[in-house]
């Protein structure tokens, strides 16, 4: 079985290697003991403070959504996860604004994005407290 991460990228100039991204995304999954696929959609404001809205009744922006398939579809033999969708402009900002740097913010997304997509979640606290710890140590480990 081999394991594979689509990327949509509808941003010019994302300034990270897909080759890159591909590792982040393996590297979380080996570590969480799942073979599966998974869609990355890079993206910019618009589209989704659209999906943001549609989905989640949010009106503004946000800097990664993940949409997790009902119970992990399976596409023959292999799992599909789900999609996770990424804000090139807002980590850039965020980036900026949280004072380090872009790839750092990008990969911390990208790993949260696919926590989320495993079922990990923030609404309570003791969920939060598991899912960013596991998000920060999969960051420090690349």
């Amino acid at each position: 079985l081999i394991m594979e991460c689509i990327i949509f990228q509808n941003v010019k100039n994302l300034g990270i290697k897909t080759t890159q991204l591909r590792r982040v995304v393996f590297s979380v999954l080996r570590q969480e003991k799942k073979k599966a696929d998974l869609s990355v959609h890079l993206i910019g404001d618009a589209r989704m403070k659209k999906l943001n809205r549609s989905y989640r009744r949010k009106d503004r922006m946000t800097d990664v959504l993940s949409f997790a398939t009902k119970d992990g579809k399976k596409l023959g033999n292999q799992l599909d996860l789900g999609d996770i969708f990424i804000s090139v402009p807002q980590i850039r900002r965020q980036a900026k604004d949280f004072g380090v740097l872009y790839k750092e913010e990008f990969f911390r997304l990208l790993i949260h994005g696919v926590l989320h997509l495993l079922g990990y979640d923030h609404m309570k606290n003791r969920d939060a407290l598991i899912m960013f710890a596991k998000q920060e140590k999969y960051l420090n480990q690349i």
